[in-house]
């Protein structure tokens, strides 16, 4: 089978979500703004004012510790096998901060859940354990957890975090986002043009596997192939579970190793048929399909060298809209608008909603602190 060139591949980047940017744009107009003297002002304060803890302990948060060894976790995932090179102590200590940062808001949003009576149940965990092992066998699943140095234990913590996030993000915020039929005519009204196609758009969605051992998954699961074969075996598993009539959106955000599209169902937008035709490949095995419908299983270049098969992909047709005026009234136009407009605010009320809970949550960070004192000569 033909490699897709690389050419032809940075022709499917994901475009911009126009909608969400232009309402995006108009939200944050509004900043906040905090004097340099308020910044300053704690970090003068820290020495000599914490009481003695444990140097395992990198930081707590309302006095839940957050200990070493669970950046130390972290940080080591993110380094990952592919690091040519190991960061000088500045750069590790940056990463690590960030890192620890991640951890903290977690941890923030965790307890907010647990207040909330919104913890994961053990039954949720053990079901999305189970999806997640559903494109392996029981030997190569022990295989991944040997190459990732990880447990069961770890992944269903793992798991158990971000069902909870999920389910405390669906009561919060996605619950009071709504988006009506007269939001959707305003939107129309004001950029008719956006919907006036020049020529024919193809909506498409992927599910990528790639072989390269990038510690990084990129989907709700963690799960990532680390060798041509493993990715062999495991898009042959999605494409039939897609086949036998399992959501090809949901399998994208478990399992797809695109970090740009799998949070969004695998959606690459809306792709211009001139462009389309930039890969013939991919181009004809779309052309001749009805909306809904998937494409076989195709190779993908590697892009350090075009040359080499670096994954395999399976490609959804969403839907094809022709060229010309289109109406508010299409079932496809109203859809979009929704979407956009929903996703648009769902994230300008989670940032609002995190800033609320870091601002009533009492976080002392030993590591941050560690640095400061070291450093500030």
């Amino acid at each position: 089978m033909k490699i897709l060139d690389n050419k032809a591949s940075e022709a499917y980047e994901v475009p911009q979500n126009r909608i969400q940017m232009q309402v995006q744009a108009q939200i944050h107009s509004q900043t906040r703004q905090r004097g340099t003297l308020f910044l300053l002002i704690p970090l003068l304060a820290l020495a000599g004012c914490h009481p003695q803890h444990s140097a395992d302990v990198m930081a707590t948060v309302n006095g839940h510790a957050i200990m070493r060894a669970d950046l130390d976790k972290v940080y080591n995932l993110q380094l990952g096998e592919a690091q040519q090179s190991q960061p000088s102590a500045e750069q590790a200590d940056s990463q690590r901060l960030g890192l620890l940062k991640q951890l903290i808001d977690e941890e923030i949003v965790q307890q907010r859940a647990t207040k909330m009576n919104l913890t994961a149940t053990n039954e949720e965990v053990d079901a999305k354990l189970a999806e997640m092992k559903a494109p392996y066998t029981e030997e190569q699943f022990d295989g991944l957890l040997r190459e990732r140095h990880t447990s069961v234990d770890d992944i269903k913590r793992d798991l158990r975090r971000s069902l909870t996030m999920n389910k405390l993000l669906n009561k919060e915020i996605n619950s009071k986002v709504t988006v009506s039929d007269a939001d959707i005519t305003s939107y129309f009204n004001q950029h008719k043009s956006e919907f006036n196609n020049i020529e024919t758009q193809y909506h498409i969605a992927r599910i990528l596997v790639t072989s390269s051992p990038a510690p990084q998954a990129g989907n709700l699961q963690g799960s990532k192939a680390q060798t041509d074969a493993d990715a062999k075996k495991k898009i042959l598993a999605l494409k039939n579970r897609v086949d036998s009539g399992e959501d090809f959106g949901s399998l994208a955000m478990n399992f797809s190793e695109d970090p740009q599209t799998s949070a969004s169902g695998g959606d690459m937008g809306s792709v211009a048929e001139t462009q389309m035709k930039s890969n013939p490949i991919i181009f004809n095995s779309l052309a001749n399909l009805k909306p809904g419908q998937v494409t076989d299983i195709m190779p993908f270049p590697d892009p350090s060298d075009p040359k080499k098969v670096g994954g395999y992909a399976i490609f959804q047709l969403l839907s094809r809209d022709p060229a010309g005026q289109h109406d508010v009234s299409e079932p496809q136009v109203q859809q979009r608008i929704r979407q956009g407009l929903h996703d648009a605010r769902s994230q300008l009320l989670k940032g609002a909603y995190y800033e609320m809970l870091r601002d009533h949550a009492k976080v002392e960070n030993f590591y941050a602190e560690q640095i400061f004192k070291s450093d500030a000569h």
